[in-house]
This record gives structure tokens, sequence and C-alpha cells, in this order.
């Protein structure tokens, strides 16, 4: 099965990085639900909070205040200008 790999970036920390099986994000026109092949895309975030669901089944939620999001060849990039943990439900 392909995955994704995944950098999600702050503007003053390297978050997380890795590979994964899927990933949610806030864009501006709505939820983005990316999977292993899905066409290029950039696009900008609004404020909320991104998944990522590890290829290892571990999760990763945060919460971004905005930024940008780029999906190319199966690497998806994520820039936000602040990144805080979400609490656990």
């Amino acid at each position: 099965m392909a995955e994704l790999n995944v950098e999600l970036v702050s503007a003053d920390r390297k978050v997380w990085s890795g590979t994964a099986r899927m990933v949610s994000a806030p864009a501006a026109d709505g939820e983005i639900g990316i999977l292993a092949d899905h066409s290029p895309l950039l696009s900008v975030l609004r404020e909320g909070d991104v998944r990522v669901r590890g290829a290892q089944g571990e999760d990763l939620e945060v919460h971004v205040t905005g930024g940008f999001l780029s999906v190319d060849s199966n690497r998806v990039t994520i820039v936000a200008d602040s990144v805080e943990s979400v609490p656990t439900r």
C-alpha cells in the first residue's frame, strides 16, 4: 500500500515528520482529506485541526492558526503559522 511522506513544521520548529496513511487539514475552502496518490495541490490553511494517521497506526492531532499545505508525488508539506497540541479527548 502506498504511503504519504509528511512533514509538519511551524515558523519556529519541526513538529512532526514521517510516513502516514492519511492527512486531514482545514483548507481555506473546507476540510480536505489526503490519501496516497492524491493529485498535486497547493492550499491556504485556515485555523483548525490537522490530523495525521501514521503508517504504523499512530495518530497526531494539532491545532494550527493558518499557513499552507502542499501535496505532490505522495509528499505532504504543511507549513503552519503556529501549532498547538490538541488535548486528548
